[in-house]
């Protein structure tokens, strides 16, 4: 039974994260995802062994190709009319100086889809600046919004912006693929990694357009709903005096039902029915009298006693899971298998692991998880797939270094 995308195919020139998630999963679904790169940019995070590269690049073929020379650039120009979509998350304008950008390629490939994922979007005074996540987020806002009280400086600390960006990558495909089944033609997308990232401070923008008001970070506190309580607590349970080894449980009282019932969790003690926690307004009002008195209840019990109790009665609560957690001890990952081993082994580097997509087709399942592939491992089917190459011309390019 084939996957949703069998016999689309992609050319992928995007590294590092962002565009690498998005190919990664319209591979999943079974694209026929080509990796474009050579071996002297395989360095860094374009290492096959690299976390991030064994991360976002499996279900890919890898293609060696030295852009440098006519020759790679005429297999290249070759492979963009076959391809039903080009993807790079290059700065503005790469693939134009390589010869094979949109215009050129829409004029003998005219259903070919292009998107081009960089940190500005095209046009523009920023267009040329060099993003990664930690600016992408500072620039956007976000880090502004995500710290704690009094601090504009702490932010997300890991590449939210970038996996958010591929998602949007991956979708504006899909819907570029559905509107060429309409009209025939493709399209070129000019995507924003920057405008991402803005989409996400949507409440607050409002509140400055409303309110002339500019938001500071609440940290775990909500700032425009009105619910107590609404943190994470501390547990018992922690094995050593690191902070790594801390336990917490996150609670989220968002109706007074819930506070009601979360009351009974704790045995119904006497200093919750004082006025100060008879309302949501109130509870928000004495809010750090209020999380130190569910302190002294969590920081006695271990955080999946309380998560568990909590939820029975309806009272939305989790603990906060670290790695081992989630491998290990999670029973829903467990059932659903959503963590497993990459069955084959990757060459010189051994085991691999991989997440699954997150959803499940009835009818056209996705659990075909194929091991990262290094650079040019896949010269030769690749080109002979596409361009219908022999394995002697194949060897002759990689010989005299257009494959490299």
């Amino acid at each position: 039974m084939t996957r949703p995308l069998e016999g689309i195919r992609i050319l992928d020139f995007s590294h590092v994260l962002a565009g690498p998630f998005a190919t990664r999963i319209l591979g999943d679904m079974g694209a026929d995802v080509v990796k474009i790169n050579s071996k002297a940019r395989a360095v860094g995070a374009n290492k096959a062994t690299h976390p991030f590269y064994v991360m976002w690049n499996r279900n890919k073929r890898a293609l060696a190709l030295n852009m440098s020379s006519e020759e790679g650039r005429e297999t290249c120009r070759q492979l963009c009319e076959k391809a039903d979509v080009v993807i790079d998350n290059f700065s503005v304008g790469v693939l134009d100086r390589w010869g094979v950008g949109y215009e050129t390629t829409r004029k003998v490939n005219p259903g070919v889809i292009y998107i081009q994922m960089s940190g500005m979007g095209e046009g523009g005074p920023w267009s040329k600046f060099v993003t990664y996540a930690p600016t992408i987020h500072a620039i956007a806002g976000l880090t502004a919004l995500t710290g704690v009280p009094g601090r504009n400086d702490i932010g997300i600390g890991f590449s939210y912006n970038d996996h958010q960006a591929g998602t949007h990558g991956a979708v504006a495909i899909l819907a570029a693929l559905e509107s060429r089944h309409s009209t025939g033609a493709g399209q070129r997308i000019d995507m924003s990694q920057f405008e991402v990232g803005v989409n996400f401070s949507g409440p607050s923008l409002l509140d400055y357009f409303v309110n002339d008001k500019t938001s500071e970070p609440t940290g775990n506190k909500l700032p425009y709903d009105v619910a107590a309580p609404h943190a994470c607590f501390p547990c018992a349970g922690a094995t050593s005096d690191a902070t790594v080894d801390e336990r917490w449980v996150a609670i989220a009282c968002m109706t007074d039902q819930q506070w009601v019932a979360f009351k009974g969790v704790m045995g119904s003690p006497a200093w919750a029915e004082e006025a100060s926690f008879t309302t949501a307004a109130s509870r928000v009002d004495n809010v750090n009298q209020l999380d130190e008195r569910i302190t002294e209840f969590t920081k006695t019990r271990k955080a999946e006693d309380v998560m568990a109790a909590c939820q029975q009665v309806g009272v939305p609560a989790g603990v906060v899971q670290n790695a081992q957690d989630l491998v290990e001890h999670d029973p829903q990952l467990k059932q659903s298998g959503f963590l497993h081993t990459i069955d084959e082994e990757m060459p010189k580097f051994g085991k691999t692991y991989a997440d699954k997509l997150p959803f499940q087709f009835e009818a056209t399942p996705c659990d075909d998880y194929q091991r990262v592939h290094a650079v040019g491992e896949d010269n030769v089917a690749v080109l002979g797939d596409w361009l219908g190459m022999s394995e002697a011309d194949v060897k002759q390019a990689e010989e005299a270094g257009t494959l490299k």
